[in-house]
This record gives C-alpha cells, structure tokens and sequence, in this order.
C-alpha cells in the first residue's frame, strides 16, 4: 500500500532531529550554501540536548591535560569497547567545536581570572569540563543554535528514509500538510535516544528510537544497544513515572557524596573514584544496594557543597519544587535511563553503510562511548560529528536518486506502558537470562497495525523495534561489562570484548552479523 503523497519538495540535506547535532549540521551545511530542511517531530523544547546539565568535556590549553589524557579516560569508562582512533579524532576536534558554537553566540561560564571555568565530572581524571548558567550548558546551545539555523519544519514525522538501489533517495514524512516527499542525496538522523522505552528516565518524551527504526528498515546496521546508560542520581518520587529531573554529576564533582538512607557513605570501598566513580559503576552499586536492601532510593549529601544555588540553579529549582533544599536537606536519588551508548554504526563523520545516510549524535555508533558513555562527552561528539555530517553531504550535492518505493513501512508495536514495564523490570540497570527469557516472550506479541497509523503508534514501533535489539545483544552478551551487567555473568568475558552489529534480514528479521564469538539464543 503507498501513501497518499499531499507534497513534495527538495532539498541537498534533510536533518531529522532538532537537538546539538542536528541543528549544528543544519546550520554548518547552510553557511556553505546547501539548501537544508530540518524537521522535528517536537519543539525546541523538547530535545535532550534542552536539558543536558553538566557540560561540554574539551581539553583546555590552559590546563595540565591533553588529548591523550581526555583519550585514556574515554577509553577506561567505555570498558574495552571504544574505537581508540575515533575517540581520537572526536576529542580531537573539540575546541575547534567550541570555537565554532562560541563564534555563533554561546557563552559560558567563567571563573574569577577571567578563564573559562571547569569542573569535574566521574571518570574523567581532571577539571575539564566547560559549562553554561551554572547547570543549564545544554540550555544554552540550543538557545544558541536555534537563532542559528534555517527554520526548522516542527510537528513532523520521519515515517521511511527513501531508497533506490540501496542508496538513500529521499525521506517520507507527515506534518500539519499531510504525507510528503523530501527529495534529498543525503538524509541525516540526529533523533536522539530511547529512554522512553523505560518507566523512568531523564530524556524527553520525544526519545522514542526512531532513527534506530528508520536505520534498520533503510539497511542500516545498529550496534552496542544493550548498553543503556542509567545516570545513577537521578530525583527520586514515590510512584513517579515518566521524565524525571537529574542531579547532575557535577554536583558530586564539587564535593557531594552518596549515602544509604541510614547514612552510610557506600561507594569508598566500590572503586578508587569514591563517588566520581563512571556512571555504569555508580548505578549498578545503587541498584545492587536496593536490591539487598529493599529500599526504593539513596540520598545525595550536597550540604557542604558552597554557593550550591548560583553553581546549580537548575539543580536547586527542581528540588525546591518537590519541598527539597539541598543546602539543608539530604536529597533522594535512584537511577533512571539516560543515555544510549550505542546506535546506528557510523564513522567520525556520521557515514553509515547506506550511501547518503548518515547519523550523528545519541543516535549513532560511533565507537566514542563503547559500553558506557564518559559523562559530557555526549555535547561533544554531537558537535563534532554534527559539523562533519554537513561537509559530507556537502560532497554529495547534485546526486540524484530517483524515488520508486513509497510504500508504508511495517508498524509492528507493543502498548507502550506494557513494554516500559517489561523494560524496566527485566532489562533495566541489572539483568539475567530469566528475565531477559520474560521480555523476549513479552516482545513476541507485538502486532502489526494497518497503515497509515498515528504519530504514537510510529513511535511504539520504534520503541519496540529498539527493544528487541536490546534484549537479543543483551541475552548474547553474556558477561558484565559497561552498563550492561548480568546478574548470572558477572565478571568480563574477554572473548566477548567486541561490539554485536545487528541489521534486519532480507525476510525483516534481525539478525546478529557478526557473531563468530557469541553464541546462544533466546
């Protein structure tokens, strides 16, 4: 069945997605005169990049750091799974990233001398992370990018990246003019992550998976999903579902600590970082404590910590909401999904393995994060490889695809609240065969739905889709390693220390293509 097309258009450079990385691809592609169309299925609003509080990790000249030292502590956290040339060549191109967003009106912090301020977040072994009003560097670069692209088509869903001949030929969209075609040679996906799949998570609501569907559907591959990062200090409310606000890491990198709820500071004996330990760390020691102890929270000790409200405004607005001040009060905190390390496989560039599409962002693979993502580094690759992804579509301006496949895509979903469940109860911060055994028979009674479908139901096909990636690597890996940790494997398997490519087989099914180490299945 084909759409009833109600538009079309053209473009040399089609971007899905309104955060960092797309809206700096957009903005670098048109100052080198690509005609760009940005389409975003929410508002400005309504990006992950919005809500990013702790910062931008680049190494400063004024510091005693370097690219290597910023390289190594990448490497460490991303526990045996980074691609060390291209946390490289990301880390690499930092400043001049920086550089760049500066030139176009963003500014940050600045400490009493008059440098760039820095602080320290867990993992990374010195104070190099630059940020903006306090904890709201996100909210900068997007009011900084907003004001610096072409207009942006809101209220638009990317339904198929449009192929001939296996390379990409176009975009199949719906907006408030109904179904149309994006004539394009380059479609690039910069549509964020997947937190949506849990009952709790930092992401916004529009964080649905959809560039890991539409990659798998045009051809692409996907690797290192099931390695979810939970940020593990999130704000904790009883009986709360939905997006939850985060306190940053980099509360804890200005002196606050963890403790149980009897007050007892839990992470000195867990690793040499204490309480700036990595993230994967951080969380599975917390969700480990909850599970022996049956408690539903930890608590943040931020009292000692000076000038709390000016150094963490946004931080201290989401307390003081809920009748919490962290300068007096111990905060509640548990883990809750935050980051996708992995995604659709691309270069440094954003290049995938389909000609002309391309990925940039929380949605792609780059090999920067391995298992588990080194915190801010995720503003960083989206800036890098942001601007990288415009010069390749730069290269492919004037190639013409023609358009002969317009048929619906195939909606197969699960009820959202269903899967969120599952997610969360089988295939969350901790996991084992039975429960990963429970969410794949969960996930098999997915239906199909008729076209055309409504915006929610793309978006749980998406979620679903990006599930039962999930749960096959994760029930493949069978080892401990990053943000993956199975409660049956819990030491490193050093035979698995390989990332799991996965793509959809000629009959849509999907299909681990690299596994001649891996073996079992569910």
């Amino acid at each position: 069945m084909n759409p009833s097309v109600a538009w079309e258009t053209a473009a040399d450079l089609v971007v899905v997605g309104g955060g960092i990385a797309g809206l700096t691809a957009a903005r670098t592609a048109a100052a080198r005169g690509l005609r760009v169309l940005t389409v975003s299925k929410g508002s400005s609003t309504d990006t992950a990049t919005q809500y990013a509080q702790g910062g931008i990790a680049v190494v400063g000249v004024e510091l005693d750091d370097s690219i290597e030292s910023h390289v190594a502590d990448t490497c460490a956290a991303g526990a045996g799974l980074c691609d060390e040339d291209a946390v490289r060549s990301i880390v690499a191109g930092g400043r001049a990233s920086i550089a760049s967003l500066e030139a176009a009106g963003a500014v940050f912090d600045r400490a009493d001398d008059g440098a760039v301020a820095r602080t320290r977040e867990g993992g990374h072994s010195v104070r190099r992370i630059i940020h903006a009003g306090g904890d709201a560097t996100g909210a900068e670069v997007q009011r900084t990018l907003d004001g610096a692209v072409p207009a942006v088509q809101f209220d638009t869903t990317a339904l198929r990246v449009l192929t001939t001949g296996g390379e990409v030929a176009g975009l199949l969209v719906r907006g408030p003019r109904g179904v149309g075609v994006v004539h394009s040679p380059t479609v690039l996906l910069a549509t964020g992550g997947l937190g949506q799949l849990f009952s709790c998570s930092t992401n916004p609501a529009g964080a649905t998976a959809d560039g890991i569907a539409l990659a798998l559907e045009a051809g692409a591959r996907v690797a290192d999903l099931e390695f979810v990062q939970f940020h593990p200090t999130v704000l904790f409310a009883a009986g709360t579902t939905g997006r939850r606000p985060l306190i940053s890491e980099a509360v804890r990198g200005e002196g606050a600590h963890l403790v149980d709820v009897s007050g007892r500071a839990f992470m000195a004996g867990v690793h040499p970082l204490g309480d700036l330990a990595p993230r994967d760390v951080v969380s599975r020691a917390i969700a480990e404590l909850l599970h022996d102890s049956g408690d539903d929270h930890v608590l943040l000790d931020a009292r000692l910590v000076e000038h709390f409200h000016e150094r963490f405004p946004t931080v201290t607005a989401s307390c003081l909401e809920v009748g919490i001040d962290p300068t007096t009060d111990l905060v509640p905190v548990a883990p809750a999904a935050h980051y996708s390390c992995g995604g659709v496989v691309t270069d440094t560039a954003g290049r995938t393995s389909v000609p002309g599409l391309l990925a940039a962002g929380e949605v792609a693979r780059t090999g920067l994060h391995g298992a588990n993502r080194l915190a801010s580094n995720s503003l960083l690759e989206g800036l890098v490889v942001g601007e990288r992804a415009a010069l390749v579509a730069v290269e492919r301006v004037g190639r013409r695809v023609q358009v002969t496949n317009l048929a619906w895509p195939t909606y197969r979903r699960l009820d959202r609240a269903v899967l969120q469940r599952t997610m969360t109860a089988d295939v969350g911060v901790v996991r084992d065969a039975a429960g990963l055994a429970a969410a794949h028979r969960v996930l098999a009674h997915g239906v199909v739905s008729e076209p055309p479908v409504d915006a929610r139901a793309v978006e749980d096909a998406a979620l679903t889709a990006a599930a039962e990636v999930i749960v096959l690597a994760a029930n493949h890996r069978r080892e401990s390693r990053g943000c993956h940790t199975r409660r049956d494997f819990p030491e490193y398997a050093p035979a698995q220390r390989r990332s799991l490519h996965i793509e959809r087989d000629p009959e849509g099914q999907l299909a681990i293509v690299n596994d001649d180490v891996m073996t079992g299945a569910l």
